[in-house]
């Protein structure tokens, strides 16, 4: 008799405690959007040189332009009006002032 109470309560604390880990407890996700602008380049990825090139913006070296090709990569920056330039050594193959606003693609091409 005794054995048979604790049966019941050792199943009955069993199944309570299935169901327990059963219940989905709420989830929330969070995700912060980027809407900085975005440069990218177009330009002939076969020619050596203008993958090495280097991109300025607003006078500071910002990396190699093959790191932003248009469709592979972008280089964001700060909504405002920016000067673009694209130089390989004492050659400038791209100076431009464009205005740049939030969530805007711009691509450049160099020629």
């Amino acid at each position: 008799m005794v054995t048979q109470k604790y049966l019941t309560a050792g199943l009955l604390t069993l199944a309570l405690t299935g169901l327990v880990g059963c219940v989905q407890f709420p989830t929330e996700k969070q995700s912060v959007v980027d809407l900085r602008p975005q440069i990218s380049f177009r330009f002939d990825p076969t020619d050596a040189r203008m993958n090495e090139a280097r991109v300025l913006v607003n006078g500071l070296d910002s990396g190699r332009l093959g790191d932003f090709m248009d469709g592979k990569g972008a280089l964001r920056v700060l909504s405002g009006t920016h000067a673009v330039q694209v130089v390989s050594g004492a050659e400038v193959l791209l100076n431009e002032r464009a205005y740049l606003g939030d969530g805007v693609a711009r691509p450049f091409n160099v020629k």
